[in-house]
C-alpha cells in the first residue's frame, strides 16, 4: 500500500476513534487504534491517542485492571519522534503521577519546563506531586506561575493555592483573605478549565457511594458486621477500582478480629494507589498491634518516603526502633521529629523521649540533659521534664543542679509529691537526712498511698537511724499500698532480720525474688545471699 493512500485511510480510522470514544466505546476505540499503528507504527500521534486511551480506562472505576503503564509506552514511544515536546513530557509524567512514582513524574514535569517555560500545566502538576509528597512551601513557588501563565484555565491552580494557604498552621488576616479570593477564583475560572471540570465531575459522580456509607455505617454500628463486609464486597464487585471501599471493608474485618484480610484489603488499596497514605497507616496500626514490629517499620519507611516532612511519623518509627533496640536509628528519627515539627508541646515530649533513650539505653548522661533542658524550654510548664531532668543531673553527681531543678519545679507546682519524693532522694544523698525526713514526709502527705515514698523513708529509719520498729511499719505501708512492691518486701526482711525474726525474714526475701522476676526491681543474687545469710 502507498503511503498516498495510507493517509487518507488513517486519517479516516482517527475519526472513528473520536466517535467510539465519544460514544463510550473505549475498548472497542482502544482496539482500533491499535490496529492503526499496526499500519502506521510510528505514528506519534496515534500512540499518543492511544496512551490517551490507556489512561482514561486506567482511572475508570468500573473496570478491574490497570493500564497505566501501557499508556507511559505509547507516550514514550510518541517521544521518540519529538524528545522535545513538551506535550508529550507531560503527558509521560501524569501517568507516573497515576502510578504513583513521584519522583519520576516531577522529573517529567521539569522537562515539559526545559522545553516550555510558560507551560501552566506543568508547573500545576509540578506542585501538586510536591503537594502529595507534603511538601508544601516548596510547591507555592510554582503554582505562582501556572496562576501566571495560564490565563482563564488556572481552577484547579486556584483550588489548590486555597487549600495550601488555608492549611498553614499560622494563617494572618491577609493569608485568610487571600486564600478566599482562591477559592472565589476557582470558581469563576472553572468554566474555561475543561481538566478542572473533568476533576470536578469526576468527584460530583462518587456522590454516588453515599447510600452505601450511610448503610455500612448503620451496619457496623447496629454490630450487623457481616452484612457490612456483604455490602462492601458487592459494591467493590461493580467498582473494583474505587480504593476507598477496600479501606472500609479493611476496617470492618480489622475490627472482628480477621487481621490477614484486613492486611489484604489494605494492600489492595496500595495496588490501586501505592501513594495512599491512609492504606499505609492502617497497615502500620495494624503490624503494631500484632507486634509485628518489623514490617510496621517498614510501612512508616514507605509513609516517610512518601511525606518526608510529617514529624509524626518520625515518631512513630523512632518508638518502634527504640523496641526492637536500634537506639542509634530511634535517637536519629527522634531528632528529625523534633526538627520537622511545629508544635513546642509535643516536640517537648519527644525531647524528653529522646533524653530518657540517652540516659537509660545509651547511657549518655549529658546528651540526655540537654534534651530534657530543650524539652524545658519548649514547655516550660511540664513537670515530668523537670524531673527527668533533676534525675539526669543525680545520675551524673551533679547534685547542686538536681536540687536548683527540682526547686524551679516546685515553684510552678509546690504540692507534686513525686518531686518532693525526688528532692527527698537527693537530700538523702547529700547525707541532709532530716531535711530527706521533711521532703519524704510531705509527699505522703499530698499521697497518702504513695509507696515509694513510704519505702525510701523506711530505708532512713532502717540505715541512717537504726529504728527499726518505725522502719517496719512504713514499709509495711508501702506493701499495703503495692502488693506487688519487691523492693519494699525486700526491706522488710532486712528490718526482720536484724529484729531476729530470720523466718519471717525468709519468708520477705523469698516472696521479694518471686515478685522480682516480673518488676526487675533489685539483683537476684542480692536476695539468694541474704537468704543464705539468715542460716548460715
Amino acid at each position: 500500500m502507498s503511503e498516498a493512500h495510507l493517509v487518507p485511510e488513517i486519517r479516516e480510522i482517527r475519526a472513528q476513534i473520536d466517535k467510539m470514544h465519544r460514544g463510550g466505546q473505549l475498548k472497542k476505540a482502544i482496539e482500533l487504534c491499535q490496529s492503526a499503528l499496526k499500519a502506521d507504527p510510528t505514528n506519534p500521534d496515534l500512540h499518543i491517542r492511544l496512551g490517551d486511551l490507556y489512561i482514561e480506562w486506567h482511572l475508570d472505576i468500573h473496570q478491574p485492571k490497570q493500564y497505566v503503564d501501557e499508556a507511559i509506552t505509547q507516550y514514550q514511544r510518541a517521544l521518540e519522534a519529538n524528545l522535545d515536546n513538551p506535550v508529550i513530557h507531560y503527558k509521560v509524567g501524569v501517568a507516573l503521577y497515576h502510578k504513583g512514582d513521584l519522583d519520576k513524574a516531577f522529573n517529567q514535569f521539569k522537562l515539559c519546563i526545559e522545553c516550555d517555560d510558560r507551560m501552566s500545566e506543568a508547573y500545576f502538576m509540578l506542585a501538586r506531586t510536591l503537594t502529595k509528597k507534603a511538601n508544601y512551601s516548596e510547591a507555592l513557588p510554582y503554582l505562582e506561575k501556572a496562576i501566571h501563565y495560564g490565563g482563564l484555565k488556572t481552577s484547579r491552580a486556584h483550588y489548590l493555592m486555597y487549600l495550601l494557604l488555608n492549611n498553614k498552621i499560622e494563617k494572618s488576616f491577609v493569608i485568610k483573605i487571600k486564600a478566599l479570593s482562591h477559592l472565589l477564583l476557582f470558581m469563576l475560572a472553572l468554566i474555561f478549565d475543561k481538566e478542572a471540570k473533568r476533576e470536578f465531575f469526576t468527584k460530583l459522580s462518587y456522590i454516588q457511594f453515599l447510600p452505601i456509607f450511610i448503610k455500612g455505617y448503620y451496619l457496623e454500628k447496629t454490630r450487623n458486621v457481616y452484612r457490612a463486609i456483604e455490602l462492601y464486597s458487592q459494591a467493590i464487585e461493580e467498582t473494583p477500582r474505587f480504593l476507598p471501599l477496600y479501606i472500609l471493608l479493611g476496617d470492618v474485618y480489622r475490627s472482628i478480629g480477621k487481621i490477614s484480610d484486613a492486611i489484604n484489603e489494605y494492600r489492595m488499596a496500595l495496588w490501586l494507589d501505592s501513594t495512599s497514605i491512609t492504606a499505609y497507616k492502617s497497615l502500620c496500626s495494624i503490624y503494631e498491634e500484632q507486634s509485628d514490629y518489623d514490617s510496621a517499620i517498614e510501612m512508616y519507611r514507605k509513609l516517610i518516603h512518601l511525606n518526608p516532612n510529617d514529624a509524626v511519623f518520625y515518631s512513630n518509627l523512632a518508638n518502634l526502633l527504640y523496641l526492637k533496640g536500634k537506639f542509634d536509628e530511634a535517637i536519629s528519627a527522634y531528632q528529625t521529629a523534633v526538627t520537622l515539627n511545629p508544635n513546642k508541646r509535643w516536640t517537648s515530649v519527644i525531647a524528653q523521649t529522646l533524653g530518657y533513650i540517652f540516659q537509660e539505653s545509651k547511657e549518655n548522661v549529658d546528651a540526655a540533659i540537654s534534651s530534657y533542658q530543650n524539652a524545658t524550654l519548649l514547655n516550660p510548664e511540664d513537670i515530668d521534664t523537670y524531673i527527668s531532668l533533676g534525675s539526669a543531673f543525680y545520675d551524673k553527681g551533679d547534685y547542686n543542679n538536681a536540687l536548683i531543678v527540682y526547686r524551679t519545679a516546685l515553684e510552678i507546682d509546690p504540692n507534686n509529691a513525686r518531686i518532693h519524693c525526688n528532692l527527698g532522694y537527693l537530700l538523702w544523698g547529700k547525707g541532709l537526712i532530716d531535711e530527706s525526713i521533711k521532703e519524704y514526709e510531705l509527699a505522703i502527705k499530698l499521697d497518702p498511698s504513695y509507696d515509694i515514698a513510704y519505702n525510701n523513708l523506711g530505708v532512713i529509719y532502717l540505715d541512717d537511724l537504726g529504728y527499726v520498729q518505725k522502719a517496719i511499719e512504713v514499709f509495711q505501708q508501702a506493701i499495703d499500698y503495692n502488693p506487688n512492691y519487691a523492693l519494699a518486701h525486700y526491706n522488710m526482711g532486712r528490718a526482720m532480720a536484724i529484729k531476729g525474726n530470720n523466718i519471717e525474714a525468709a519468708r520477705l526475701y523469698q516472696l521479694a525474688f518471686d515478685l522480682n522476676s516480673y518488676t526487675n526491681e533489685l539483683d537476684n543474687n542480692e536476695i539468694k545471699a541474704r537468704i543464705d545469710n539468715l542460716f548460715d
